[in-house]
């Protein structure tokens, strides 16, 4: 290994890490370094499919955006895709490894930690510097034995290890020292430092903490890094929508308002985030079918559980609501898992093994589920020459009966209900603005959609966090430079 290493650890989930090591990987890049993020394990339902088709978490895609290198699946070599309170989908080395219980997972992970330390050696052979994020908290004493994401990493492959605060929380001093007390004598030799992140306010006021903190523990505070609402990037857990912007003013007179059913299982909900980018957008999320009744767009997202999560849609009433809402020829779009719900029947001999079950019946579509995971990139071109891309990572084959695609050769329409099993179409500033358009004269708004470029305005969000690094981290980014 030739390469300088950092392992950005939290206190806590949420902490920062993925965002503190996306906005190191820009500054760095920007001084011509050159970098690459990792992340051993990653527990997430928002994946994505790199160019060589393997699949990784949406943050190592997005970190690797801000390291201005092509995504690979080195960056994240263990993915594990919670299905149930127990149970997991497990993928290594970007391809489907089985599933895996809670229990059995805990016992031993020697395997694991050797795909993991082999996936970093290999980019500190070919980068100047890898920046690698934690799991979690770096202070999980039940997992410690087998860790392999957090300071059983920084063992394996000698790194530092900087600790990060969510201040915002409150209790950003008690957590950092816990932490340190949580851990080893060996484990705590490799922390070299405290980050404390989303601090709102004049930070001169957190001056005797710091003074405190450094005391007792003879380590440095880094930085302190200003809570900016305007930063939204991917986040780790599905469930999480702190994402969502606050709405801006509609360009023209009228407003869309989407409401996208939580569902218990969801995966890949950062599909929508271009969506709620858009002025005039209000993006909402629906716990109750009430909150679906009057939207002018009702999006079902994808899961990573299709059938218990049907089920779920069926217990709370959802069913009527969207069946309610096909009859008044009211919007509805289905992704992937949310797609198949809409269809008339499921084959699942793997995913839940339920075998048949029948579906909301809204799209003349059929799924059934094969062993085979499909994982590829894809791209079309609509009729009026709008270019759509997107990505898919499935185990339902699905089967149009009937209806119209909703891109040429995928997908299902019928009236004002669609859906695909593409993810990230959305990310196509064409088809979203056409999509938006399409949503408008169904409800006879006066919407005009923006001329956002979606990758454009990524990159800028990357470009700001890289500033706020250079401002806030600069003596970090020049160890590492």
């Amino acid at each position: 290994m030739t390469a300088r290493g950092l392992l950005i650890c939290g206190t806590a989930s949420n902490a920062g890490k993925t965002t503190i090591v996306a906005a190191l990987c820009r500054s760095l890049s920007r001084r011509g370094v050159r970098v690459a993020p990792f992340k051993a394990q990653n527990m997430s339902l928002n994946s994505g499919v790199t160019e060589s088709g393997h699949e990784i978490a949406r943050a190592q895609l997005l970190q690797a955006q801000a390291a201005r290198v092509t995504a690979e699946v080195a960056m994240n070599p263990i993915l594990v895709k919670p299905g149930t309170d127990r149970c997991a989908h497990l993928i290594v080395n970007g391809r489907p490894a089985g599933e895996i219980d809670a229990g059995d997972y805990l016992t031993d992970r020697s395997t694991l930690r050797g795909v993991a330390v082999a996936a970093y050696r290999d980019l500190a052979a070919r980068y100047d510097v890898v920046v690698a994020e934690g799991a979690g908290s770096a202070a999980e004493i039940n997992l410690r034995a087998q860790d392999i994401a957090n300071l059983g990493l920084a063992q394996a492959v000698d790194l530092p290890v900087v600790l990060v605060t969510d201040i915002d929380r409150g209790g950003a001093f008690a957590s950092l020292i816990g932490t340190l007390e949580c851990l080893g004598p060996a484990d705590r030799e490799r922390v070299s430092g405290f980050v404390i992140n989303r601090f709102r306010g004049d930070a001169t006021v957190l001056q005797p903490g710091i003074d405190q903190l450094t005391h007792r523990t003879g380590l440095p505070v880094f930085g302190v890094l200003p809570y900016d609402p305007r930063l939204r990037l991917d986040a780790e857990d599905s469930l999480a929508t702190d994402w969502t912007p606050r709405p801006e003013p509609p360009i023209g007179p009228d407003i869309i308002r989407i409401a996208v059913i939580r569902l218990p299982r969801a995966s890949n909900l950062t599909d929508l985030e271009p969506l709620a980018a858009e002025p005039g957008v209000v993006l909402t999320f629906a716990d109750v079918p009430q909150q679906i009744v009057d939207a002018d767009l009702v999006v079902l997202p994808g899961t990573r559980s299709t059938v218990a999560d049907l089920e779920w849609l069926r217990q709370h009433g959802f069913d009527e609501a969207l069946r309610r809402r096909a009859q008044r020829g009211l919007p509805v779009l289905g992704i992937c898992g949310g797609y198949q719900m809409l269809g008339e029947r499921i084959e699942d001999p793997v995913e839940s093994r339920a075998g048949a079950v029948a579906s909301l019946g809204l799209l003349p579509v059929q799924t059934v589920f094969a062993a085979h995971k499909v994982m590829t990139r894809r791209e079309a071109m609509l009729a009026d020459g709008t270019q759509v891309a997107g990505y898919e990572i499935r185990h339902g084959e699905v089967s149009r009966l009937g209806g119209e695609e909703l891109i040429p050769g995928e997908g299902c329409r019928v009236g004002a209900v669609a859906g695909t099993t593409w993810h990230g179409i959305f990310d196509s500033d064409g088809y979203r603005h056409g999509f938006l358009r399409g949503v408008a004269e169904r409800r006879g708004l006066r919407f005009t959609p923006s001329a956002l470029n979606w990758h454009d305005e990524r990159d800028r969000q990357l470009d700001r966090l890289a500033d706020v690094a250079d401002e806030h981290l600069s003596g970090l980014v020049h160890q590492l430079a």
